[in-house]
């Protein structure tokens, strides 16, 4: 989560100085890296739920889902970089978009989402939630791996916040604190809202159910 951090937002969260004509190095080495030991974890998740599948079958599963999750870092920044205008166009006391992207927590745990998804939709065991508890235990917010969440995405406060597995949000969402978007326990499959795109959703609301707040 670290090296993908500072690989999404480059001259921000670096272990030393960083000069941005080392920008392609530095953007290469990190990608190595991350590749490598991506694999490896991805390796030892799937020898913990494959009984099956030879030891070979598994390693080029872990190497395949490596490849793929590189291959998405591009559009996931871009996600990114949209979320953090949401932040800056929705939060009036937001000073800059270097802030927001160095102090909010919503933030942070949008960025660790948008991550650990691509692992849940690889069926990745293990390591998605993980992360979002990992998310969940630096700012009080817990995402769901499972949730589909749309461009330009924000969340104000952040402290409280439950995404449950089934949410989908579409674009250009906002959420408060405490907002939980969950489910009833009476229901299967689908069991957590659907938010339309343009949707705010205020301090302290809990969305139970597998129902639909519609656009605007």
């Amino acid at each position: 989560i670290k090296r993908l951090r500072s690989l999404m937002f480059p001259g921000y969260f670096e272990e030393k100085n960083f000069e941005y004509r080392d920008a392609q190095y530095f953007a290469g080495n990190t990608l190595n890296s991350i590749r490598r030991e991506l694999r490896q974890q991805v390796e030892i998740a799937l020898l913990y739920t494959n009984e099956s599948r030879t030891r070979e079958q598994i390693a080029q599963e872990a190497d395949e889902t490596a490849q793929y999750f590189i291959g998405r870092l591009a559009d996931i920044q871009n996600m990114l970089l949209k979320d953090v205008q949401a932040g800056f166009d929705g939060d009036p006391a937001a000073k800059s978009r270097q802030e927001i992207i160095s102090s909010y927590p919503g933030v942070f745990a949008i960025f660790v989402y948008r991550m650990a998804h691509e692992l849940y939709i690889r069926q990745v065991p293990f390591i998605p939630r993980i992360m979002s508890e990992y998310a969940h235990s630096r700012t009080g917010i817990d995402i769901n791996p499972g949730a589909v969440i749309g461009e330009y995405f924000f969340i104000d406060h952040g402290t409280g916040v439950v995404i449950g597995e089934t949410t989908q949000i579409g674009d250009n969402v906002k959420l408060y604190q405490g907002v939980t978007l969950g489910g009833t326990g009476k229901e299967h499959g689908k069991r957590h809202p659907t938010i339309g795109n343009n949707v705010m959703i205020s301090a302290g609301a809990k969305v139970l159910g597998s129902f639909t707040i519609g656009d605007n």
